[in-house]
């Protein structure tokens, strides 16, 4: 159990990497392919939906194949959808690779947080969302080493972190045996249970609010990812290396959220956690629209401890509020909802803050921040009452 727990906290380190790389390495790839900034907004949904697509049908996917084996299937993909983006010639293929990193990020994505959520205490989901945050940290910095200001030099960024996937993926294949006894035991419970279809599922009690308050977490989450570099860029003038540094920063306060938040998850329930993080981060959005320069940037790690104990939160926290039997299908659901919500969210804003300003962020993100809490509310109140 230990071992095998090691290695799923290794494995989201993989889910990490490949998210914060495109928001950096964009205020140069756009340059250098001769498009539209606000061009972002459109190539991230494209991800996105694969994403959320394949979130949609995992549930499926896990019951016929196994965990252990979608999600080393599902690294490879990510890895070779990585390489292909940084041999891209121009923006077209590199959306074409950007589908199959969406792909394999989906599946990886509600495999384990499903597996967790029904093996694991509160406490492991938090640490393992801690090593996706371990991950989107690294990549920046990773990255803002090849933003030499040389053209093409930001590939090598890609090629890096499409190796670390593969050495990830050799991690698992050598563990697929200690996956079985855990399968197998799931396998047994699952024994005899028909698929619900989407509307079915969405039937449920309370699941539309809860995955309404992911989405409209993942929306302020993408668009920070995406679009924060941008933002510094844009409204403090300062330069896209300077930027990459901010946003890993964020990055870094998510890791360090979801640290504490793996500690205090032995004292405090799902719920509580998630009202914890909606606090925090609204503090760390008040300090980001403050006009005092640079150092408002402070608020991006106030903004990220927050949002760390959220998404987990929200996850561990299904089968408990809808029982076990579909778990896989609903954990899917939210998150294939949620990105849905959140890429297009981000679509929105890109063209209408490109047209507009960028100033705009803070505001945004406050309203969204509001929208989680009710959300979320709501959806305690319906399965508490249910």
């Amino acid at each position: 159990m230990i071992l095998l727990l090691g290695v799923i906290y290794i494995v989201f380190i993989s889910l990490g990497l490949p998210d914060s790389l495109f928001g950096v390495a964009w205020p140069v790839v756009h340059e250098e392919f001769g498009i539209d900034e606000n061009f972002a907004s459109f190539y991230s949904i494209i991800t996105g939906v694969c994403t959320g697509g394949v979130s949609f049908i995992s549930g499926r996917l896990i019951r016929k194949f196994g965990t252990s084996k979608v999600t080393f299937v599902s690294i490879l993909v990510t890895a070779l959808g990585l390489l292909g983006m940084s041999l891209s010639p121009n923006i077209v293929v590199m959306m074409i690779f950007s589908v199959i990193l969406g792909y394999g990020a989906g599946a990886i994505d509600t495999g384990l947080n499903n597996f967790v959520s029904l093996h694991y205490k509160a406490q492991h989901m938090n640490w393992l969302h801690c090593f996706w945050g371990i991950g989107v940290t690294v990549s920046p910095m990773i990255m803002s080493q090849f933003l030499t200001g040389e053209e093409g030099a930001w590939r090598g960024g890609y090629r890096v972190v499409a190796l670390l996937q593969l050495i990830i993926a050799f991690i698992v294949l050598c563990t697929l045996p200690k996956w079985k006894g855990l399968e197998t035991q799931t396998e047994s419970e699952d024994e005899g249970k028909g698929d619900k279809g989407l509307i079915d599922i969405l039937k449920i009690k309370g699941v539309l609010t809860g995955i309404l308050s992911l989405g409209l977490y993942c929306s302020m989450e993408f668009l920070l990812g995406t679009w924060g570099a941008t933002y510094i860029v844009n409204t403090l003038a300062l330069s896209p290396d300077t930027a990459a540094m901010w946003v890993s920063l964020y990055y870094g306060g998510i890791m360090l959220g979801r640290m504490i938040s793996g500690f205090v998850s032995m004292k405090l329930s799902d719920n509580q956690l998630i009202r914890c993080g909606i606090a925090v981060a609204f503090v760390g959005i008040v300090i980001l629209a403050l006009p005092i320069g640079s150092a408002s940037l402070v608020g991006l790690l106030l903004i990220g401890v927050g949002f760390g104990p959220i998404f987990p939160s929200v996850l561990h926290s299904v089968p408990g509020r809808f029982g076990k039997t579909y778990s896989a299908d609903i954990t899917g659901y939210h998150m294939g909802g949620a990105y849905g919500i959140g890429f297009g969210v981000q679509l929105i804003y890109g063209f209408v803050a490109s047209a507009t300003t960028f100033r705009i962020t803070p505001f945004l993100l406050v309203a969204l921040c509001l929208g989680v809490f009710l959300a979320n509310e709501k959806t305690i109140s319906t399965v508490k009452n249910k």
